[in-house]
């Protein structure tokens, strides 16, 4: 049967406001997305036996029905309708439950493989339609550009070329639950919404607007998340922030081996997970 290889990007937010809870449970945000050379590796294969598999290898990623990428398989299967299944393979390269899309970014990824191997010719914004009801940043992954994201995220607008830094990520391994930070999160005395530049000359103007909302209420649980921060700064980085509701801490450079003495010198004497990595 036809295979298909695909890889899956992480992203980080450079911006993350929380605008205001919606009366659906979720909430309506606005920010930059964009992706990074940090990547899971699939692997889709069409059966003809009408089942679904998912191996991740991962203890703390489901293998079956409650896996993003299975319904994604799932959803693209119905709108075939020719009695295939699936068999997907995902290598983890990117940490789990971190604020780096992970999961979103494999459901991406399996529908756009599964478009082109059941030849279904769907065009990107029907893709995106399909992903926003498996989670809300599986669209974005779908648009591949930086983005402002709006809404619950599904709105996006392409942002002008931004300049390519490189990105220490470093997640030191605590379980950060997104939905109790943004339980946790107040949302009296909202600032004036930050101003996105029409253009991003180099990564001073990227730096510019770095902010992140649910810092307010991860940082404080977890201090730990403020010293990693700390020793970036320390070693180099222009920025240093949060991604998501964490605990993955990115830092900004403007040369990988900038980043990478970086690295050494942030996880000396731990067991954290670091990566460098380049925006795409």
């Amino acid at each position: 049967m036809k295979t298909a290889t695909v890889t899956a990007p992480a992203k980080v937010n450079f911006l993350l406001e929380v605008i205001r809870r919606r009366s659906d449970g979720y909430h309506d945000l606005r920010m930059i997305m964009q992706r990074i050379n940090l990547l899971d590796e699939i692997q889709i294969t069409l059966t003809d036996n009408g089942l679904i598999t998912v191996e991740c290898g991962s203890s703390s990623v489901p293998d079956g029905e409650d896996n993003i990428a299975w319904k994604a398989a799932r959803a693209m299967l119905d709108l075939s309708g020719g009695g295939y299944g699936a068999e997907i393979s995902i290598i983890k390269n990117i940490p789990v439950a971190a604020g780096l899309g992970g999961g979103s970014s494999d459901a991406a990824a399996v529908l756009d493989g599964m478009n082109r191997l059941l030849e279904l010719r769907l065009p990107d914004q029907r893709l995106m339609e399909i992903g926003v009801k498996l989670g809300a940043d599986v669209p974005f992954f779908i648009f591949k550009k930086a983005a402002l994201a709006e809404g619950i995220g599904e709105r996006l607008q392409a942002l002008p070329q931004m300049p390519k830094v490189w990105l220490l990520l470093v997640n030191p391994g605590l379980h950060v639950s997104t939905a109790w930070v943004y339980k946790n999160l107040a949302l009296t005395n909202r600032r004036e919404p930050t101003k996105i530049p029409a253009l991003f000359s180099g990564v001073h103007d990227i730096c510019a607007v770095l902010s992140n909302d649910l810092e307010s209420v991860t940082i404080p649980a977890f201090p730990l998340i403020s010293e990693i921060k700390r020793r970036m700064l320390a070693n180099g980085a222009s920025a240093a922030m949060m991604s998501g509701s964490g605990p993955t801490v990115f830092g900004i450079f403007e040369r990988d081996s900038e980043a990478r003495r970086a690295a050494e010198a942030v996880t000396a004497g731990t067991d954290w997970f670091s990566a460098v990595a380049e925006t795409l």
